[in-house]
């Protein structure tokens, strides 16, 4: 059975954040034949800078652009920021999506998916993260939808993993995921 690869780039630095947490519930529920690997290293990715962005571009760059080429799909969980996406995973987007024309993040599948503490689980991050990872090239699944709210009160207790709710949510998104990617349909978990 052909596995599909998923890259997860979390937008929250935190250690414990809730959208680290619902990465963790993705990559526990994985259906079969997907796998997912959550990249860290956006952490290390300087502003994005035309002017470092040459023939030897920074170290952290060269990985993360590595590791997306090397990811049949992607897995955006983001974190609702005054209104929009995290600037750390704006910045990755902006990484990802040079060079130009031929870009690692360009045709790629991606979903975005993510919880925020505000009643509508951080659905304006949500699109704005599906517009620039579009204009970046990416093949954006629009009809994934997956914003949890009140995250800091439902998961006060439990692990987003625990959440039967969430569990049905993420492999469907990453079902969808791996149709996009071209990989035989993953069975349910």
């Amino acid at each position: 059975m052909p596995v599909t690869n998923v890259l997860t780039l979390v937008g929250s630095l935190r250690a414990g954040s809730i959208n680290r947490k619902l990465a963790e519930a993705a990559e526990h529920h994985a259906p079969e034949g997907v796998e997912l690997t959550t990249f860290d290293g956006i952490v290390d990715l300087p502003f994005y800078n035309e002017d470092i962005d040459g023939d030897t571009p920074p170290a952290a760059a060269v990985a993360f652009r590595d590791a997306v080429a090397a990811a049949d799909a992607v897995l955006l969980v983001t974190p609702e920021y005054n209104g929009t996406m995290p600037a750390v995973l704006k910045n990755a987007l902006d990484w990802g999506s040079r060079p130009f024309g031929a870009s690692p993040l360009s045709g790629k599948p991606l979903a975005v998916i993510g919880s925020a503490f505000g009643q509508y689980g951080g659905v304006w991050a949500h699109d704005d993260a599906r517009k620039a990872a579009g204009i970046a090239g990416a093949k954006v699944l629009q009809d994934v939808k997956v914003a949890i709210p009140q995250s800091v009160v439902r998961f006060a207790e439990t692990h987003p993993r625990e959440d039967a709710e969430v569990t049905q949510l993420v492999q469907g998104a990453l079902t969808a995921l791996a149709e996009a990617a071209g990989t035989d349909e993953p069975a349910a978990a």
